[in-house]
Parts: structure tokens; C-alpha cells; sequence
């Protein structure tokens, strides 16, 4: 199966905190979704980031968080809606652990906040748990584990020292940095994937369906 790798990020940890980017990375390319709380995109950035990243970068704005998850859900239905001629497995890093997780409780208490229907499907695989338990990396982190199984690439890409700059960066308004934030972790959590596949076994990942029980 094929993997879409997604990440966000948000302005803080608390429920009532909202999502401002929602990054998905393909074998194509990659789909950053960016909430600009009306302010403006640089017409320039993206050109910048396909620059210093290679390889197809769209990214989409919108104005507030209720139309990005929206924008996001379009994009989901239409890509992966119907996949009658390739399957695709969704993958995050710390997007959902046995015991919690990041990216998708977020996900669905804001849709929940907006009325939105819940916008994700099919197969998911929570990448830290395969690596953490499959591999002997020093320490769980997206950073660390790419470092030691794939290389520096990525990391020498990333702007952010710590994930919690991407808050005041978005507040600020630099958005291109923000982005770059996130193209990086969603390329590292594909390659730690590819990784993964390349040494371990199908029992090796805890599969696991992100279709709702009653979907409206």
C-alpha cells in the first residue's frame, strides 16, 4: 500500500487551540493546508519551498480554521474517496497511540467544535509505535529516529529546533518557515515508513481503520 504521511500543527495543546496547518505527503507530492486568519501568503514562498525541498509542493490558504478542516476534507474525498485502482494507507508520527497521540484526537475534537464531518478514511499506521518497538534508535522522536535510520536531510531542512516554534511563527505570520516546519515532518514520517517496510514483517504494523462507525 501506498502512504500518505500527515501532520499538523497548531497554536497550542488545549482544546479550544485551533489547527493551522494540515500537511499530507504522496509519492506525487506533497498538499500543505495553511490558516492564514486572513492575513497574506507570500506569492513567492511556495516557489521557495519546492526550491529547498524538490519535488511537487501545493499549498492551499484559507482564512480561518473552519474552512481549512473543510478544504482538507474536499481534498481527502476527492483523493482518496474512491480508490478503486490504488490503495493508500494513512501514516503519522504520534498522530494515535494506544494511549493517546497527537494529530488525529486534535483533528477530531476541531471538526467536532465545527460540525464538520470527520474527513479522514481508510487505513492508518502510527509510524512511532513500529519504530520504537521494531528498531534500536537512541531516542522515539521524529528527529532523532530519522536521523539514525535515514540521515540529516530532512532535519537540516527544518527551521524549528522544537515543534512549539511553529505557534509563535504562525502568530507572527511567517507562514513560509511555518510550512517548511511541516514539509519536513511529513517527508521524515514518509521515509521512516519506507524504512520501516523495507525491514519489517506485515505483523510488525498495528493497522488500524480511521472509517467512523455512523458517518454522516
Amino acid at each position: 500500500m501506498k502512504t500518505a504521511a500527515l501532520d499538523i500543527e497548531t497554536t497550542g495543546i488545549e482544546p479550544d487551540d485551533q489547527i493551522t496547518v494540515i500537511g499530507v505527503d504522496l509519492p506525487m507530492g506533497s498538499r500543505l493546508f495553511l490558516h492564514t486568519d486572513g492575513r497574506t501568503y507570500p506569492a513567492t514562498a511556495t516557489d521557495r519551498l519546492r526550491e529547498e525541498f524538490g519535488g511537487v509542493v501545493t499549498v492551499t490558504t484559507t482564512e480561518s480554521e473552519q474552512s481549512l478542516l473543510a478544504a482538507f476534507g474536499s481534498f481527502v474525498s476527492e483523493r482518496f474517496g474512491n480508490r478503486q485502482d490504488e490503495e493508500f494507507k494513512f501514516a503519522a508520527y504520534n498522530g494515535e497511540t494506544w494511549n493517546g497521540g497527537f494529530d488525529l484526537p486534535f483533528i477530531r475534537t476541531r471538526c467536532r467544535s465545527h460540525e464538520i464531518a470527520w474527513p479522514l478514511c481508510g487505513p492508518y499506521v502510527e509510524v512511532m509505535e513500529v519504530i520504537d518497538s521494531r528498531f534500536n534508535v537512541s531516542k522515539a522522536s521524529l528527529e532523532t529516529a530519522y536521523a539514525e535510520l535515514v540521515g540529516e536531510g530532512l532535519n537540516e531542512r527544518d527551521p524549528f529546533e522544537e515543534s512549539a516554534a511553529a505557534v509563535e511563527h504562525w502568530r507572527d505570520g511567517a507562514f513560509e518557515s511555518l510550512l517548511a516546519h511541516n514539509l519536513a515532518d511529513i517527508r521524515r514520517t514518509r521515509e521512516l515508513v519506507r524504512v520501516a517496510e523495507q525491514y519489517c514483517s506485515r505483523s510488525h504494523f498495528s493497522m488500524r481503520s480511521l472509517d467512523p462507525i455512523t458517518p454522516e
